[in-house]
């Protein structure tokens, strides 16, 4: 993986190497092994290289042959060997981001839709002066630009925009998104004026100044399925993931694998071992040192069944406090959820064995993986309950369940919302649409719903495509290739090939949820490889111990943090509502970690990008 910039001034003034200079410096974390810049009149690329493929050659920015064109690329093209064969090129080079300026050079930016992997890239064309920015099908790799009358600029992180634009102030519209799902979704960004390239776009900015952003592809949303049996179903995801493991493992550097002693990740080894062939696997767990939590037991199991060399980190309140700041300057963002320091730490323990990591992100958001899943049809069903009624009844619920209550607690709260879109989001929402509401003062200035209103066919189909919308994209794997890349670390997840991605879209509903057990197509593959005890346990997730931690050690920072003189949410979010929500909580009559924690991560990210030392 690498970090890529650049600049196009819209006036004709020309670009200064200085400026390039500065947005690579930001971006040197994402590619320490190599740096570079190119410079043409008003436009200007850089570029920071982690060396994966072709390691002593495939120097970025890369000119193309003739020199009338040129690329900054960050990702990993997996079949580009057999790209190059299909075309007639002189290769320098016997990488893949030479194979994208090859097949540019045959048909144009529409040679997107022939590669396979994870990808951010800005092709310039001296000749048709467009400049082309491409991410990828799922967006696993990120891609964030700015425009106005006189300048584009574009980075693989909204930091490195900075030496270009200047230091932003806060998209107000989208901190309604951002309480509503703990991240903002694309194309917007919490950060005035910054936008995302959407998963499966592609931008071109015209020799007129002219922005065009178009989908070049989408996960499928027509309600057709496959007329397949549950065991042609198991065959079909079986085949497809074992062929996208045989592709994640193109590297000229070795590659290890997340091992949570979950499903997935239980899955992703065991194929990883099989493709390897006795090469040997190198394993990374994180723990917190509570049982509660941890399932260290599980992954140590799971990685004596897989024949690999296990490693292990344990993750403390301690490592919260000393990593928050760091890591909210890496995401550019909120610290979504509090597994963020964790995954961070568990990529720092990774990165002391390999360069690439596989992991097992996307199983649940694809083949429904979550206790929300199960109850999909409910979102439509409580439809039927008058608005009114749900509005008056289920909050009151809500509010007199015990602490212990929590995960039902969710669930009442994802019902009593009014829309369908409202319910199917509000599962993972970190406040409702009435607490948005109060705490901001007034309706959002545009809708938080998003892709939880373009899914169609039946309910838990529509609820996967929106997850694998606003969820996966714009939170997980946002959350994933920031972290990794903190600890120049690459990551990839083999559940998301696009190929297995729409044939998971295409599979009937009854493969995924069958007889109450969610991602029932998933667990059937993995019984091929794993015990039973390991398949059929209970899904855990990556918790963090933070209720607990927010009545001891993080109790006196929480509360400096949201109701101190120069806390920026004191100022924005309405005060009482906020000491609220600290009072509850530490008197034990609510757990409120994860409102909390939305707050405080919206805190520490305005302290350290907005008014801290970035500029």
């Amino acid at each position: 993986m690498c970090g890529i910039a650049g600049v196009r001034h819209l006036d004709g003034s020309p670009v200064d190497p200085g400026v390039l200079a500065e947005m690579a410096k930001r971006l040197h974390h994402r590619g320490p092994d190599d740096s570079g810049t190119w410079a043409d009149g008003d436009i200007g690329f850089a570029h920071t290289r982690l060396s994966i493929i072709d390691l002593g050659a495939s120097v970025q920015p890369m000119e193309g042959h003739g020199g009338r064109t040129h690329i900054a690329f960050n990702g990993e093209i997996l079949n580009y060997r057999q790209l190059r064969s299909t075309v007639d090129y002189p290769f320098r080079t016997g990488g893949d981001t030479e194979t994208i300026l090859a097949l540019y050079a045959k048909s144009g930016v529409d040679s997107v839709r022939e590669l396979r992997g994870q990808f951010a890239y800005a092709i310039h064309d001296a000749d048709s002066g467009e400049l082309h920015l491409v991410r990828d099908r799922m967006g696993i790799l990120p891609l964030y630009y700015y425009v106005d009358d006189k300048v584009f600029a574009f980075a693989s992180e909204i930091k490195a925009l900075f030496p270009a634009i200047g230091r932003r102030a806060v998209d107000e519209a989208s901190l309604h998104d951002y309480l509503a799902h703990g991240s903002v979704p694309a194309p917007f960004t919490l950060v005035d004026g910054v936008r995302k390239v959407p998963q499966g776009h592609r931008l071109t900015l015209g020799r007129d100044g002219q922005v065009r952003l178009r989908a070049y592809w989408q996960i499928p949303t027509k309600a057709q399925t496959l007329d397949v049996t549950p065991d042609e179903a198991v065959r079909l995801v079986a085949e497809a993931l074992d062929a996208s493991i045989q592709d994640a493992l193109v590297a000229d550097v070795p590659v290890g694998a997340y091992l949570s002693g979950g499903i997935d990740s239980s899955l992703i080894c065991a194929l990883t071992a099989k493709a390897k062939q006795g090469d040997g696997l190198h394993t990374f767990s994180a723990g917190f040192g509570d049982p509660r939590v941890d399932e260290l037991d599980w992954a140590r199991k799971v990685a004596g069944i897989v024949g690999s060399e296990h490693h292990e980190v344990i993750v403390t309140a301690e490592d919260f406090k000393d990593s928050w700041a760091k890591l909210s300057w890496h995401r550019d963002a909120p610290l979504s959820q509090p597994a963020d320091v964790a995954v961070f730490r568990l990529a720092e323990l990774a990165r002391q064995q390999v360069k690439v990591v596989l992991s097992g992100e996307g199983s649940d958001e694809l083949f429904a993986g979550y206790p929300k899943h199960r109850h999909a049809a409910f979102t439509r069903w409580a439809g039927l309950v008058p608005a009114p009624v749900r509005g008056a009844v289920l909050p009151r619920i809500d509010r007199a369940l015990p602490a212990s209550k929590a995960k039902l607690g969710i669930a009442v709260r994802a019902l009593a919302e009014p829309s369908a879109g409202e319910r199917m989001r509000g599962w993972f929402a970190p406040f409702t649409e009435r607490e948005r509401d109060a705490l901001l003062g007034g309706p959002a200035a545009r809708s938080a719903i998003g892709p939880y209103e373009r899914g169609r066919g039946d309910a838990l189909r529509r609820m996967l495509y929106a997850d694998s919308h606003a969820w996966l994209a714009d939170n997980l794997l946002e959350r994933g290739d920031r972290m990794s890349m903190a600890a120049s670390l690459e990551l990839r997840p083999p559940f998301l090939d696009h190929r297995l991605v729409e044939l998971a879209f295409t599979l009937p509903s009854s493969v995924k949820v069958r007889k109450g057990t969610t991602k029932w197509v998933v667990k059937e593959v993995a019984r091929r490889y794993l015990p039973d005890d390991v398949v059929d346990r209970t899904k855990s997730g990556f918790k963090v111990p933070l209720d607990a931690w927010f009545r001891d050690g993080l109790k006196d920072m929480a509360n400096d943090l949201l109701t101190g003189p120069s806390s920026f949410v004191a100022g924005v979010l309405d005060p009482a509502a906020v000491r609220k929500l600290l009072s509850e909580h530490d008197a034990g009559t609510r757990n409120e970690q994860p409102r909390l924690w939305t707050l405080l991560s919206l805190e520490v990210w305005h302290r350290e990008l907005i008014r801290g030392a970035v500029t």
